[in-house]
């Protein structure tokens, strides 16, 4: 070992003498030779190059100005080391015993590699009790070297279970986002594969372990976590006889993260959920934080239970090039949890004692773009309160849903159902003050039960391509809305409204291709309060001879639309009009049971090429005097 004064001749051939060495293997036996010299009485600027073991023997070192610590294979444990002005060590030195300090102290790199042994990490399955011990382990290094400037903390070969479930003494009550290992700011953590970070199994109902989590980013600033693969319980865990879908653990928590990425961290069995965002403090009160410019990309989120991404509070948010593999389906130990979504954006809000609502949480602007999702047992987005989202070029194998949201897209997406004829590939739904200015368009939808289905406010459905499933698009309760330009190949109905009511809504320009009916209106509009709304369908073409069926509807204009032929029983208020209709085996436009003001006007039909017993109109009207027939052609 040798102690060398740092000067000008001598440095040049220390740095000369270190490239060498750091072109060859450390030897990690270095380690176990003690070294035959102290840190005492060190001189100023003195470099000390550590290839040997030096125990301090519990002694607190005082060292000299400028003074540096090499690593050389070798380890400083069991004192403390106070530094004189602006010391340096080499991370590689620290470790859980060594306590260091001092005015200016400095890592030699800011990029730090973690060694789970340095730092009395316990790999393997483990007590409660150890795995909490990790817990404090692996944060308080990341701490202690971020003081030291590092900037970098880098995570290889690990396999480690990790408590984050219950209070730190002498603190009694359990707030989860402080007790799993918190990262700091202005910081960078990069995994591997080789990283594995596991959740310590709940083993009992009496345990306090909901809502534990590996990580979280609270209160912090500019943080990038990278890689690594985090481990839930939820094949493992004790879920109680009454668990109603809640308990469990998440794996990541952030609350209140400001500027921070997540890239390419696997999520594996998270018991409760995988990634949970969220804010400090509601809207309403002053030390109100929210999560603002957070990145989730190219991440794998894999039987994640419940929801693979609990969203309830934060702004610009960026979730980009994810997967989502089989989330919220029951297995051999649990059910699936409530939810059931890859992402789910629920805002808190309440309404005060007048009535007055009130967005405790807020989730806005926020995209969701470039995912890959498969297997959800709920679906694959839903956007129950939020703004300003934009789901925009994923492939899904589930549904998109959204309630209470305005200024919502979703566009461009691929819907591809895993089981043909089932379920839906988008719903829109939801009312009031805060439902408006969305948009569903762009989307390629194939083999579902229904496309698209709308029972919304203030909503524009344009330029989706439906194929292969039974119904296109499936309106009810819908307002203040259009739906155009789309193109809809189905087994059953193109376009259907049944038992609802629709009000101010436009369906134009669609081009449908249907096995029974292309447009299907029925039980709608005709409650009292319903009596004065009306839509309009126009412009639409069939592309085929399959019929349009108006049955028990009140307050449609339908007109000028290419289609096949037309039916109409015991309806109100209806105006047909200036539509080119081409039947074939069956009348033009029939009209059978009671009406109220039906208007035929000026419409060109061609006569059916069925049998002679189809007209051009067939008038069978029980009260043929409320049909008004002008201008029509039979040609």
């Amino acid at each position: 070992m040798k102690i060398i004064l740092k000067t000008f001749l001598f440095t040049l051939l220390i740095m000369m003498s270190c490239s060498s060495d750091n072109e060859e293997p450390i030897d990690e036996g270095k380690a176990e030779i003690p070294c035959d010299f102290t840190l005492d009485n060190l001189a100023p600027n003195a470099t000390v190059t550590i290839n040997c073991s030096l125990d301090l023997e519990g002694k607190t070192v005082n060292l000299p100005a400028n003074v540096t610590l090499d690593f050389d294979g070798g380890v400083i444990i069991n004192g403390a080391l106070i530094f004189g002005e602006n010391g340096v060590i080499d991370g590689e030195l620290l470790n859980e015993t060594l306590l260091v300090s001092g005015t200016g102290l400095q890592l030699k790199d800011p990029t730090f590699h973690f060694d789970p042994k340095q730092w009395g990490i316990v790999e393997g399955e483990t007590s409660s009790d150890i795995a909490w011990a990790n817990n404090k382990a692996l944060q308080s290094a990341m701490f202690k070297v971020k003081e030291l400037g590092a900037t970098t903390f880098k995570i290889d070969a690990i396999d480690a279970y990790f408590e984050g479930s219950r209070p730190t003494p002498p603190e009694t009550n359990f707030y989860p986002h402080r007790e799993a290992v918190n990262i700091p700011s202005d910081f960078n953590l990069v995994m591997t594969d080789n990283t594995h970070l596991r959740i310590q199994p709940a083993t009992s109902s009496t345990k306090e372990l909901d809502n534990g989590a590996i990580f979280s980013i609270r209160d912090e600033d500019n943080i990038t976590v990278t890689g690594g693969v985090l481990h839930g319980d939820r094949t493992l865990r004790y879920f109680s006889p009454n668990d109603n879908g809640l308990e469990g653990s998440h794996l990541f928590y952030i609350q209140s993260g400001r500027n921070v990425t997540l890239d390419g961290i696997k999520f594996i069995d998270g018991s409760k959920g995988g990634l949970s965002i969220s804010s400090i403090g509601f809207t309403t009160n002053p030390d109100y934080n929210p999560t603002r410019n957070l990145k989730v990309l190219n991440c794998e989120f894999t039987n994640i239970r419940r929801m693979s991404i609990a969203l309830t509070d934060g702004r610009d948010i960026l979730i980009e090039g994810n997967t989502f593999t089989d989330t919220a389906q029951p297995d051999a130990n649990a059910d699936g949890g409530e939810v059931g979504y890859a992402i789910n954006i629920e805002a808190g809000r309440i309404r005060d004692a007048s009535g007055t609502l009130i967005e405790q949480e807020k989730a806005t602007d926020i995209i969701i773009k470039g995912n890959t999702e498969t297997g959800s047992r709920g679906g694959s987005v839903s956007v129950h309160i939020g703004q300003n989202v934009t789901i925009e070029d994923n492939d899904f194998e589930t549904q998109v849903a959204y309630t209470y949201t305005n200024g919502t897209k979703i566009i461009n997406n691929r819907f591809v159902a895993k089981n043909s004829g089932e379920g839906f590939a988008i719903f829109a739904t939801g009312d009031g003050e805060t439902v408006y200015n969305n948009e569903i368009a762009g989307n390629t939808i194939k083999n579902y039960g229904s496309g698209i289905i709308l029972s919304s406010n203030d909503i524009d459905v344009h330029d989706n391509v439906i194929s292969g499933g039974t119904l296109g698009i499936q309106m009810g309760k819908a307002k203040n809305s259009k739906v155009y330009n789309n193109t809809i190949t189905v087994s059953y109905a193109g376009i259907s409204v049944g038992n609802t009511w629709v009000d101010n809504v436009e369906i134009k320009g669609n081009e449908i291709a249907a096995g029974n009916l292309n447009m299907s209106f029925s039980h709608s509009n005709n409650e009292p309060e319903h009596a004065s709304y009306s839509f309009t369908v126009t412009e639409n073409i069939a592309k085929n001879g399959k019929k349009v069926s108006f049955s028990n509807v009140n307050g449609i204009t339908f007109t000028k639309n290419e289609v096949a032929g037309i039916q109409i029983g015991n309806s109100t208020n209806l105006t047909i009009s200036e539509n080119t209709l081409r039947p074939t085996d069956f009348d033009g436009i029939r009209l059978f049971e009671a009406h109220t003001n039906i208007s035929l006007l000026n419409n060109t039909i061609f006569e059916p090429t069925g049998a002679d017993r189809f007209v051009c109109i067939n008038n069978s009207s029980l009260n043929p005097s409320e049909i008004t027939d002008t201008g029509n052609t039979c040609n």
